[in-house]
């Protein structure tokens, strides 16, 4: 009740962390066992829904955060969870293809308005060095909202998978209403206000700050380069793990309902471990001290490139699941780390949200690029192999984490 009285913008930050995460997790926890078992989407199809989605972000990242700049990030966020809602419910509602398509479409705009918004405004509203620990915070906050969605999303698609898919999305339109009476946004300088240019003069000028800051800054440009590679191996990864766990634990008759328990199960396991982990990071002094995060960041890729290798090979339901969830565990940890190290690097408050969405659109390039490659891998020869292929995808980044150490020291 103290966020609805004070409108405190930390408060607000954790907040929409907890409930938005809440929100995804309750979906998340059967959407991909809804596009397996409910709409029959292949390999192929699977990974294709997901190139869509990227392929969305890319084209819509960059414009989507220069109005979060100009005009609002208040007004950016609000539009981005109302239209991820959106999209969930039409997903829901029509167990066909085509409504999955037009729902990664719907989602991937969404995504780009809150995409580096919601970080943008934190940070102008309470100041970069008390962000860092609202970015701990706000993950750790996450991680307790997943722990409770995924209870209930296992309850209600136990009768239904289709149901937390259609109710977390009409939560998500909710938060996105609610956000209109507990977002202020009273440090926020539109870029308009200071520079008497036109929206298209601003938005060349936005950009060329970007490209003349990656020039110089080797740091910026090997930063944007591991989104690069973390985009080639995500997405096949992460529309193929299911059918590969079924196909590798030979587990495939289970009932809509076991398979359900079985993966809230594991959902539930995952978020525990991450919870734990943001905590800790939380409670350390971690995001005041680069050389850590960097340090951080390495261990925690070395571990998903073990875990994918791992993961691919595997046979047994024990070690699938081990793999599985440490690739999880490390992916949620370095999330937020790797947001720190974004906006310490970043020289430029007005140019803050579109350097996030920078980002994101990197990662999007190599989602869009490696996503069908592992689509058609799977296709003509098999998930194993396209598991191995990930992490093939994702290795080089080993060597750029220690680039950046050397760098760092240097």
């Amino acid at each position: 009740m103290n966020v609805f009285k004070t409108k405190n913008p930390y408060n607000v930050y954790i907040y929409t962390c907890f409930l938005a995460q809440f929100f995804f997790t309750y979906i998340f926890t059967v959407n991909l066992l809804y596009h397996v078992q409910i709409v029959k989407l292949n390999p192929f199809e699977l990974v294709l829904a997901g190139t869509i989605l990227e392929l969305t972000v890319f084209l819509f990242e960059i414009p989507t955060g220069i109005v979060s700049d100009m005009k609002s990030r208040k007004l950016s966020i609000i539009i981005g969870y109302g239209l991820i809602g959106i999209a969930f419910v039409v997903e829901g509602l029509f167990p066909l293809f085509t409504a999955v398509v037009i729902s990664q479409i719907l989602w991937g705009i969404g995504y780009t308005f809150t995409s580096g918004s919601q970080q943008a405004w934190i940070s102008d509203e309470i100041g970069e060095d008390r962000a860092s620990s609202a970015f701990l915070a706000g993950a750790k906050a996450g991680s307790l909202g997943k722990v409770i969605a995924i209870p209930l999303s296992m309850a209600t698609g136990y009768f239904m998978i289709n149901l937390p898919i259609v109710i977390g999305g009409l939560c998500m339109v909710g938060l996105s209403v609610s956000l209109i009476f507990l977002m202020k946004e009273d440090h926020f300088k539109p870029l308009h206000e200071l520079t008497r240019i036109s929206t298209l003069e601003n938005m060349k000028g936005n950009i060329r700050k970007i490209f003349a800051y990656s020039k110089a800054s080797q740091l910026m440009r090997l930063l944007f380069l591991i989104a690069l590679f973390v985009g080639f191996y995500s997405e096949g990864f992460d529309r193929l793990w299911i059918s590969h766990f079924f196909e590798a634990s030979n587990l495939a008759h289970l009932t809509d309902q076991n398979m359900v328990i079985l993966l809230g199960g594991v959902q539930f396991i995952v978020v525990l471990l991450s919870f734990t982990v943001l905590h800790y990071l939380n409670r350390s002094s971690i995001h005041g001290e680069l050389k850590r995060i960097y340090t951080a960041l390495l261990i925690g890729s070395g571990l998903i490139v073990f875990s994918l290798l791992g993961f691919a090979f595997s046979t047994s339901i024990i070690s699938l699941l081990a793999f599985y969830i440490l690739i999880q565990v490390a992916r949620q940890s370095m999330y937020p780390l790797e947001n720190i190290w974004l906006n310490k690097l970043i020289p430029d408050s007005t140019t803050r949200a579109t350097f996030f969405s920078v980002k994101g659109q990197v990662d999007a390039i190599g989602q869009i690029s490696g996503g069908p490659v592992v689509g058609v891998i799977a296709t003509g020869f098999s998930i194993k192999t396209a598991i191995l292929a990930s992490a093939l995808f994702l290795s080089p980044v080993l060597i750029l984490y220690k680039r950046v150490l050397k760098k760092s020291r240097g």
